[in-house]
């Protein structure tokens, strides 16, 4: 049977995809996982570094609250100082963001991490704050950033085989078909998403313990994005995060793990 031209460039696109995918290799020291990168800490730091200016103009820029601003700086700076994060090779820098009607945090490759003031309004402690800086710490260093890069190029890769393989322009139904792989290619790397958030809180129960904060903080800080969210959170498949009441579940189960006996006495809450 002869194979149409489409179809045999379609199937070495796959290869092509999937062998680079699979062939790329890096071992964590810090997750003790071997992950699929295909980029180097330098060029994640880079990455960072230029991508910073243009999201801190998405949220207005940085917030003029110096003291704010140097309270972000001393807890991620203790984070990093007395944990493993700060043997690996990234450079990170807190941003306090003006923005105060968005509630979020989020890292950048590398180490530039930001927080709104529109979060930091919710927070009543210090360790809270420490969660959320280890939280993002733990994204960092589990290179979610750089696994995601090497995934796009595969779902890249592997999506535009299928559509090539399976769109026909004389046949106008085929156009669904396209659009069904396209659509699989998105949730495959949302669900990636979600997976990392819950990898990265594991990480910030390690590294707030580690760095003297009570890791229960974590949950106070769930559980007011939980009550600040009602009504306004999308179910949790179609979302990169998983909802607060999830995220809970899992910040217990590994403060658990690692605190058998108990949380000690004494971590800053």
């Amino acid at each position: 049977m002869r194979r149409s031209p489409r179809l045999i460039i379609a199937i070495v696109i796959a290869i092509i995809s999937l062998v680079s995918y699979y062939t790329a290799r890096e071992y964590n020291p810090v997750t003790k996982e071997t992950q699929h990168v295909n980029i180097t800490p330098k060029q994640e730091i880079a990455l960072g570094l230029q991508a910073a200016p243009q999201m801190a103009s998405q949220f207005g820029g940085l917030s003029p609250d110096q003291q704010k601003q140097a309270l972000v700086d001393e807890v991620g700076n203790r984070l990093v100082s007395k944990t493993e994060a700060g043997q690996t090779p990234y450079k990170f820098d807190f941003h306090l963001l003006v923005d105060e009607q968005t509630i979020n945090a989020f890292a950048l490759p590398g180490g530039q991490i930001f927080i709104t003031e529109g979060l930091m309004k919710l927070m009543g402690t210090e360790g809270e704050l420490a969660g959320v800086l280890g939280h993002e710490i733990g994204h960092v260093v589990a290179r979610h950033a750089a696994e995601h890069i090497a995934k796009a190029q595969l779902t890249e890769g592997l999506t535009g085989a299928a559509v090539l393989a399976t769109y026909d322009p004389d046949d106008p139904s085929s156009q669904r078909t396209a659009a069904v792989a396209a659509l699989i290619g998105n949730l495959i790397n949302m669900k990636f998403s979600r997976d990392d958030e819950l990898e990265a809180d594991r990480l910030g129960v390690r590294f707030t313990s580690e760095a003297g904060y009570d890791p229960r903080a974590m949950i106070n800080m769930m559980e007011t994005l939980a009550q600040a969210s009602k009504g306004q959170r999308p179910p949790e498949f179609f979302s990169t995060h998983p909802n607060p009441e999830r995220r809970i579940e899992q910040i217990k189960a590994a403060i658990q793990e690692r605190f058998p006996n108990g949380v000690p006495n004494g971590l800053t809450r």
